[in-house]
């Protein structure tokens, strides 16, 4: 009967430990914070109207960030690939549709189209090595979302 006893507790002590959670991943240090999808008056194509439309990153963390190789893309796969680039500490990035001036603040896509469908999307952010960063999906109500 002891034998059986202790069998039985470790068969117990086995089960739990399988079924206990995992924990969860940690959040990515960098994140999709708003996405302004619908720019503001009518679709002309303009590379005005094309900075319109744009994703912002902020990283969450309490130390720089090197984006190189991380990509930003949409549901139909349109994708924007981050060359050297440096995020600081709490600061955020605008990745605009458009043509444009890079700086430390606003990265430009250089696109002559839409990317961000204003009838419901998704922004998808990964990593140098593919695998998800973060997402932010949106319908069709508002010109923008806060992730």
């Amino acid at each position: 009967m002891r034998t059986r006893l202790i069998t039985t507790g470790a068969a117990v002590c086995a089960a739990a430990t399988m079924l206990a959670p995992t924990p969860a991943e940690a959040a990515s240090a960098v994140q999709i914070y708003r996405v302004y999808y619908d720019s503001p008056g009518k679709d002309t194509r303009s590379n005005a109207k094309l900075n319109g439309e744009w994703v912002q990153l902020i990283n969450k963390s309490r130390t720089a960030r090197q984006l190189r190789g991380y990509k930003l893309r949409d549901k139909t796969g349109y994708t924007y690939t981050f060359g050297s680039f440096v995020l600081r500490a709490g600061k955020t990035v605008v990745v605009h549709t458009g043509k444009g001036r890079n700086t430390a603040t606003h990265r430009y896509w250089g696109r002559s189209w839409y990317v961000w469908n204003n009838t419901g999307d998704t922004a998808y952010l990964r990593y140098p090595n593919g695998k998800a960063a973060d997402s932010c999906s949106w319908g069709s109500k508002g010109d923008w979302k806060r992730c």
